[in-house]
């Protein structure tokens, strides 16, 4: 778990970093900074999707998910959390700033490969080595976050703590299953395209409930093992 703690005090510590110098930051400078971390999103989530070898596992995992998550309604509830928290803490920004600055930072610490794959090495290892490389990442995100999306941000790290350290202690209870690394390099794809529907919600493009398609990383071991009991 020291990779998931360190994470989330990076994120804490950006976060802080990030509010303190949002007053002396001209707002022309942040949108530019926030359409870099859009474009960079963007290769992540790419860089990733590519890893994946199925796309029947993508496509049916992608799709059962989107309709578990909707009907759930995974993103309704994280934002009305979100706004829980605004009035909370009685933020003079914009309405919905907060509720949108922790789940575009939730998303995007908690989706990657690197978030991924490098809670599974922890959990089945004990290799913390690319979630603290991670860390370092998401201190400069949630820095760069904080100053144009507010205080949201900062809340996320408990996203973070939650989300990973599951992912850490599932991966140490279900190591003979989760050693399949093309079980994993699916999972990583996955999460990825949900990675690439955030960048594109940073950029301003699209306004994907990307936390609705949460489930389809549960789907995805699901279907990889239902389509290799198939006699292709």
């Amino acid at each position: 778990m020291l990779g998931v703690i360190i994470n989330t005090l990076t994120v804490i510590l950006g976060s802080t970093i990030g509010l303190l110098m949002k007053k002396g930051i001209p707002e022309r400078i942040s949108k530019a900074a926030m359409t870099a971390i859009g474009l960079c999103t963007l290769y992540i989530g790419v860089d990733g999707a590519l890893q994946g070898e199925n796309t029947i596992i993508l496509i049916l995992s992608l799709v059962f998910g989107a309709i578990a998550g909707t009907a759930l309604d995974i993103d309704g509830r994280i934002g009305r959390l979100g706004e829980f928290i605004e009035k909370k803490t009685s933020s003079p920004s914009k309405k919905g700033t907060v509720a949108q600055g922790f789940i575009t930072a939730s998303l995007l610490f908690c989706i990657g490969a690197m978030t991924i794959v490098g809670s599974l090495n922890a959990g089945l290892s004990g290799d913390n080595e690319l979630l603290i490389t991670k860390s370092i990442l998401d201190l400069i995100s949630s820095c760069m976050l904080s100053c144009t999306l507010g205080i949201g941000v900062i809340f996320a790290a408990v996203f973070v703590l939650i989300y990973q350290g599951g992912l850490v202690l599932l991966a140490s209870l279900l190591q003979n299953i989760l050693t399949d690394t093309a079980l994993v390099s699916e999972i990583t794809c996955a999460g990825s395209v949900m990675i690439i529907g955030l960048g594109l919600n940073i950029l301003g493009i699209t306004k994907i409930k990307v936390a609705d398609f949460l489930p389809a990383l549960l789907f995805v071991p699901l279907f990889y093992y239902l389509i290799g009991l198939l006699p292709i």
